[in-house]
């Protein structure tokens, strides 16, 4: 039976819908468990205005195409609806659509809060009722937290390929939250990312090929069970930052391509509305429709599933027309420029609604290009967005890595240029999964030398980050050097943890974080031009650059000798006169490393050196990041 005198469209609702303003579509599109004159049914909502026909097809008609037809709305809308006390929870269903060319379409539910396992794909019937939150004090605290203040330390972490269960199957949400909270407690991270988990049809795509963007991917388990995977990461003191995918979108045929049987959902024209490199479609941003479908989706997982911040995937594809195209693969905007309108409007508007209706939350921008104002406020000319990932730092700081250290002094300025651009946006330092990928290397391999210099060149390499300015996001893996590349149909090498050397690493690792955590000198300043002193960064030719952290009373001088050689009595200016002690070396014999010294406490003397008044005599190992904090 189907009835059509339902509705959960309000006269405003449409209206919103229509502007593009709307922010809670999930409560109104979508299979909904409601009554009706004292019935428990579905009410089913879809959006297909150009379609001559939708009905509702699942397991509680035999996916009969005529047993459930939906009604479409008088009101322009474009909106088929109606309601059923056939369908009951966790049966699946699709829609069934004949397109205004007579052809026959089966879609999965744009708004679908559930789907069936992939291969499968069907949405299933579900409710997010029933989960009892207990992370009030996170969400209490991280709403009077400035996070532009505090430290954020992120590891990256795809869900079906960090740990696995003993016959290789998928951990659930629960198994994975309970022993990746416990992992990043110990190692001192502050945040996990997760790679996208809205569902997605393909799994080498790594969950960036999205079909579901109001479903968590049901290979590792229902909604209430990432409900509280993020519940358990908030117990132990763990933000959660998703992945998110509003730039492209996967070409099914059930998903949301072609849905009506017209281009809906993506840009009518191919050069607009086909991504040529990912063989993907993307979204039609000047569609209002489209806009609050996908500011809705942030909203949805921000508000039902308490996340901390989004991540939004390849932002530099969406502001250039030109972006993977070839010339005459494109087409100019109005203005004869190559940036996309529409989609700028887009992120504006998707960043102050997000903003201004969650407290505490964080938004990044995954953006590669130059782009001006990325994270300046919108009110101020930017993007609006928190954060932005510095492509620049990770590409020049790998490559200077991976050159032999005795040709290091002629790729300095590789390693300094970071500075020069270091306050123009609020940076995120990304080592991620992208670099550890399609041959690149593990971050050990990229590393030269031989095992033991490998491991001393990465020591070093996490210093420097630790100690640069930006928050800090390292891919899984990378904190103990596994040597394969990341392979997303595996799990991690843990057995290498068993080698001392690996495990050293992990130990120095965990060691660096908790002091990031605790030295406000190391992240307060981080947005402010005062937070950062370079003291040497001129000394090319021994491959050495110093520099402090500074914030209010707290100063921290950082001493980088990336060089193949130790050197003696090396001068190294401080900005205050006083005693210095050595709070971390990253060659200190705890970590396998050759410095056999004792932790060093040094008195700086008047002796003139780059400017600064006094000086420190020490004696730097090769491969080294020592940090000296000043004590009196």
């Amino acid at each position: 039976m189907i009835c059509h005198d339902v509705t959960r469209f309000s006269d405003f609702d449409i209206y919103l819908f229509k502007e593009g303003t709307h922010t809670k579509l999930y409560e109104k599109f979508g299979a909904h468990i409601m009554q009706y004159q004292g019935e428990t049914g579905v009410y089913f909502a879809v959006w297909a205005p150009h379609a001559k026909y939708v009905s509702v097809v699942g397991d509680f008609n035999g996916y009969n195409a005529t047993a459930h037809p939906l009604k479409k709305r008088e009101d322009g809308s474009g909106i088929w609806e109606g309601f059923s006390t056939d369908a009951k929870i966790g049966q699946t269903y699709k829609y069934h659509i004949i397109t205004p060319y007579d052809t026959t379409l089966l879609k999965a539910d744009p708004y679908a809060f559930h789907a069936e396992k992939p291969p499968k794909s069907a949405s299933r019937i579900w409710s997010l009722q029933g989960y009892g939150w207990k992370d009030s004090q996170w969400m209490q605290r991280r709403a009077k937290t400035n996070i532009h203040e505090s430290p954020m330390n992120i590891y990256e972490v795809h869900l079906g390929s960090w740990r696995r269960r003993d016959d290789g199957s998928y951990l659930s949400y629960t198994e994975a939250a309970k022993e990746l909270a416990q992992y990043l407690v110990k190692l001192g991270y502050t945040h996990v990312e997760l790679l996208p988990i809205t569902e997605y049809p393909f799994k080498g795509s790594w969950g960036y090929q999205v079909s579901g963007y109001y479903a968590p991917t049901a290979r590792y388990g229902t909604p209430q069970e990432f409900m509280e995977f993020v519940d358990i990461m908030h117990s132990h003191g763990i933000g959660v930052i998703l992945d998110w995918v509003p730039s492209h979108f996967v070409t099914d045929g059930h998903g949301l391509i072609a849905f009506d049987g017209t281009a809906l959902y993506e840009y009518e024209d191919p050069k607009k509305g086909y991504h040529p490199e990912w063989k993907s479609a993307v979204f039609d941003y000047g569609k209002n429709e489209v806009r609050a479908f996908l500011i809705s989706s942030a909203h949805f997982w921000l508000e039902k599933y308490h996340i901390d911040g989004i991540r939004v995937d390849a932002v530099a594809s969406m502001l250039y027309l030109d972006y993977g195209r070839k010339e005459g693969e494109w087409e100019p905007n109005i203005y004869g420029g190559n940036e996309n309108l529409e989609a700028i409007s887009f992120l504006k508007q998707l960043n102050e609604s997000c903003y201004g209706t969650f407290e505490g939350i964080t938004m990044i921008a995954e953006e590669s290009t130059a782009f001006p104002g990325v994270t300046k406020p919108v009110y101020a000319g930017g993007l609006g967005f928190g954060y932005k990932w510095n492509m620049g730092w990770m590409h020049d700081t790998l490559k200077y890595f991976k050159t032999d250290p005795l040709f290091r002094k002629y790729h300095h300025n590789q390693i300094t240029f970071s500075m020069w651009y270091a306050y123009d946006e609020n940076f995120i330092l990304p080592l991620s999964h992208d670099e550890v990928v399609h041959m690149k290397g593990s971050l050990i391999n990229k590393m030269p030398g031989d095992i033991n210099q490998k491991l001393a060149n990465l020591r070093a390499l996490f210093g420097y980050m630790l100690a640069h300015p930006g928050k800090k996001l390292l891919f899984m893996g990378g904190e103990f050097a596994q040597f394969k590349e990341w392979d997303f149909d595996g799990e991690l090498q843990w057995e290498l943890l068993d080698d001392p050397k690996h495990k050293a690493l992990q130990k120095m690792l965990q060691d660096l974080n908790t002091l990031y955590k605790t030295t406000p000198a190391l992240y307060r300043w981080d947005e402010k031009r005062e937070g950062f002193i370079w003291l040497n960064e001129k000394d090319w030719e021994r491959s050495v650059l110093s520099f402090a952290r500074v914030a209010k009373d707290e100063t921290i001088v950082v001493v980088c000798n990336f060089a193949d050689t130790q050197y003696e009595n090396y001068i190294l200016p401080v900005p205050k006169s006083g005693k210095y002690k050595e709070i971390f070396n990253s060659q200190h014999s705890k970590y396998l490393g050759w410095d056999h010294y004792p932790v060093r406490v040094l008195q700086s003397k008047p002796m003139q050196c780059c400017g600064f008044e006094n000086s420190l005599t020490i004696t730097l190992p090769a491969l080294s990041v020592i940090y000296l904090q000043l004590i009196s």
